[in-house]
């Protein structure tokens, strides 16, 4: 079976790290509430582009995976944009389920404040 091929128009706008890898930020479409973050080749875009689900490169496992393939929590893809730099995709989708391999529904649940003032009023410090 030979792999789907992205349009080179597409394929030239990418600027992808050296492993040939673009991060990508998924966000629900409904909400607006960033969800996770993932990888993609050229591949996995094409493969997302053309299915219209979420394909991604695992870099643990060293293969693509379909989100929601063995969970049913999949990624419905409504959008796709590419930042200005041709360096990171953001999805827009439809999340069914949740979006994290924890079972939450943003895998940003964990607030890390570098400034202890940061959400205090002016002079409620």
């Amino acid at each position: 079976m030979t792999p789907p091929v992205l349009d080179p128009k597409v394929a030239d706008q990418l600027r992808p790290d050296d492993r040939g890898l673009l991060p990508v930020v998924v966000q629900s479409i409904d909400s607006g509430e960033v969800l996770m973050l993932a990888w993609m080749d050229a591949e996995a875009l094409s493969r997302t582009l053309r299915s219209g689900q979420a394909t991604y490169w695992s870099r643990s496992r060293g293969e693509y995976w379909v989100k929601g393939e063995t969970s049913g929590h999949r990624q419905r893809v409504r959008q796709a944009l590419l930042d200005c730099d041709g360096d990171t995709i953001l999805l827009r989708v439809e999340q069914t389920g949740p979006a994290c391999h924890t079972g939450s529904r943003t895998c940003f649940s964990t607030e890390l404040v570098t400034d202890p003032g940061v959400h205090n009023s002016p002079g409620q410090e």
